[in-house]
């Protein structure tokens, strides 16, 4: 394996790394309706538990409402169950044929915990996106035992991989903050 191989896999790890932020960010709740709000509920559907996104059409229609439709109209108690039990502190509305969730407004108290929340979610990202910046050291230390590397290749390897890290970090600290806007955002 060459600096560039090295490289390459390192920052590979760091990309899978902004993906799940981006992704655990979506699942923070704003003041908007987001149907990835609803992405980590399950339902109990035919002895199995289902995520809702593949026994259910999720919308949202207005800036503030989530619409619900089931494929399976007998599953409407059963997606109401779950939506409540899900932790999210939404209360579902059923009509018998589609279930509306509401989104009310945050109170500025969740507001500022939401962001203590995406402050943690960024700080998570940061210690995984380090754990792969020490990985990618300890692997070029390594390859100067077993393929006999010279010291200045490992230093120009540990370099490069401290300036993907400083990168993505600033990457992290950029989304963070965009998310903490947003939320704070009234």
């Amino acid at each position: 394996m060459d600096k560039n191989q090295l490289i390459s896999k390192i920052k590979e790890g760091m990309e899978k790394t902004i993906s799940s932020l981006q992704s655990d960010l979506q699942k923070v709740r704003t003041g908007r309706a987001s149907a990835s709000l609803l992405d980590d509920v399950r339902v109990e559907s035919y002895g199995s538990l289902m995520p809702l996104t593949k026994i259910a059409t999720l919308a949202t229609p207005e800036a503030r409402l989530i619409t619900v439709n089931p494929f399976d109209k007998s599953m409407l108690s059963a997606v109401e169950k779950a939506i409540l039990t899900s932790g999210l502190g939404l209360t579902p509305n059923n009509d018998g044929k589609i279930i509306r969730i509401p989104i009310p407004a945050l109170s500025e108290d969740r507001r500022k915990e939401l962001a203590k929340q995406v402050k943690k979610i960024g700080e998570e990202a940061k210690v995984a996106v380090r754990h792969h910046r020490q990985e990618g050291n300890t692997k070029a230390k390594a390859f100067q035992k077993e393929h006999g590397w010279s010291e200045d290749e490992v230093k120009r390897a540990s370099d490069e991989v401290q300036k993907l890290t400083d990168s993505y970090v600033k990457k992290v600290d950029e989304l963070c903050a965009q998310k903490e806007k947003e939320v704070l955002t009234v």
